[in-house]
C-alpha cells in the first residue's frame, strides 16, 4: 500500500487572523503547534512575513501579521516535524528583512500574487529560494483570470526555480468541475512543478474540492482548525486528518485544539458558510461587501444584499 503523498499546510493563523486582526495570544499558538505537530500535520502557517513599514496600520496587527525571527524564537523554542511556513505579499516584503534560512525558524515561504504580479512574485522566489527556502507560487483569484493571461504566466513559471505553484480559489466559487479543468490545465503546461490548492468555502465546496484536487494529483493541501479564515473560511483542517487515506495524521490532537481553543474563540468571532459569502461566491465576487455587511445592523438582510449586488444601477448615497 503506497503512502498518501499528500501534505496538509496549515493555515488558521494565517488566514485565521484575518478574522481577528492576528489577535492570538502565544499561548494559543503554541499550543496549535504542539496540537499540529502531534496530529502528523506536515505544515504550520504561522503567520505572514511582511514588512510593517510598508503596510498602513501595522501597529494595530497582531505579531502575526509582521512575524519576527527573534519572536518566533520565543513561541515555538523546540520545533518538531511539523515546518513552518509564512506567506508574503507582493509590495508588502522588503527582501533585507527575510534572513537566510538557516538562521530562520521558517522552513516555507509562499508568495501571493495576482496574475499581473507573477513576474515580480517570480523574482522573489529566486531570492528566497537562494536563501534556502522552500518556496509556493499563490496566484490568487484564479476564477477572474483570462486564458491568455494564464498561458503567459504558465511561460514563466514553467522555467522557474518555483517548487509549488498553488491553485487558488479566492472567491470560494469554483466547483468540482472547474477544479479538473484547472488541475489538468497546470499539470499540462507546468510538468515539472508539484501543485497545491487553496480552498474557500462560500459554496460549502472547500472539503471536497480539496479532496478532488488531492485525487488528481495535488500534493500541497491548505486548511484550517475548525475551517477558520477569511470570510467564509477554508477547508477543515480535521476533516483531512481523518479522511486521507494511507497517512500519519491521527485526530484526537486537532480535536483537542478545536474543544480548547477554536470553540471558545467562535464565541467570539464569526467565520464559515453564511448567506452573504455565498452570495458572494456564487456570483465570484471578493467577499468584502459581504464581510462589511455582516459586520453592519444590516448583516441578515440577506434579499436586500442579493438586490444590492445584483442591479445594474449602482447608486451612491449622497453625501
Amino acid at each position: 500500500m503506497k503512502t498518501n503523498p499528500c501534505k496538509i499546510v496549515d493555515c488558521t493563523i494565517r488566514d485565521g487572523g484575518l478574522v481577528n486582526n492576528w489577535d492570538f495570544s502565544v499561548e494559543f499558538v503554541q499550543n496549535l503547534y504542539a496540537g499540529l505537530n502531534e496530529a502528523g500535520v506536515d505544515y504550520m502557517e504561522i503567520g505572514y512575513k511582511n514588512s510593517p513599514k510598508l503596510l498602513k496600520g501595522a501597529d494595530q496587527a497582531g505579531p502575526w501579521r509582521f512575524l519576527n525571527d527573534d519572536f518566533l524564537r520565543e513561541v515555538i523554542p523546540q520545533k518538531g516535524k511539523t515546518k513552518l511556513s509564512a506567506l508574503v505579499d507582493i509590495g508588502r516584503v522588503d527582501v533585507d528583512d527575510i534572513l537566510p534560512r538557516s538562521e530562520s525558524m521558517l522552513d516555507l515561504i509562499r508568495v501571493a500574487c495576482y496574475i499581473k504580479d507573477v513576474d515580480k512574485a517570480l523574482e522573489l522566489i529566486q531570492t528566497f529560494n537562494d536563501r534556502g527556502y522552500e518556496t509556493t507560487l499563490n496566484i490568487m483569484a484564479l476564477s477572474n483570470v483570462m486564458e491568455n493571461e494564464l498561458a503567459e504566466a504558465f511561460e514563466m513559471i514553467k522555467d522557474s526555480v518555483v517548487d509549488v505553484v498553488y491553485i487558488v480559489d479566492s472567491y470560494g466559487s469554483l466547483d468540482h468541475k472547474d477544479i479538473k479543468y484547472l488541475v489538468e490545465k497546470f499539470k499540462t503546461n507546468l510538468p515539472n512543478k508539484r501543485l497545491g490548492v487553496h480552498t474557500h468555502n462560500n459554496m460549502q465546496l472547500a472539503f471536497s474540492n480539496t479532496l478532488i484536487a488531492a485525487e488528481l494529483g495535488v500534493e500541497l493541501l491548505d486548511a484550517s482548525v475548525y475551517g477558520m479564515g477569511r470570510a467564509a473560511g477554508n477547508c477543515p483542517t480535521e476533516l483531512l486528518v481523518t479522511h486521507l487515506k494511507n497517512t500519519h495524521y491521527t485526530l484526537r490532537p486537532v480535536l483537542d485544539i478545536i474543544e480548547r481553543y477554536m470553540i471558545p474563540l467562535r464565541e467570539k468571532e464569526e467565520w464559515g458558510y453564511l448567506i452573504p459569502y455565498m452570495i458572494t461566491g456564487t456570483l465570484d465576487e471578493h467577499p468584502r461587501s459581504a464581510m462589511a455587511q455582516r459586520a453592519s445592523e444590516d448583516k441578515d438582510k440577506y434579499v436586500e444584499f442579493y438586490d444590492k449586488l445584483t442591479t445594474p444601477e449602482v447608486n451612491f448615497e449622497r453625501k
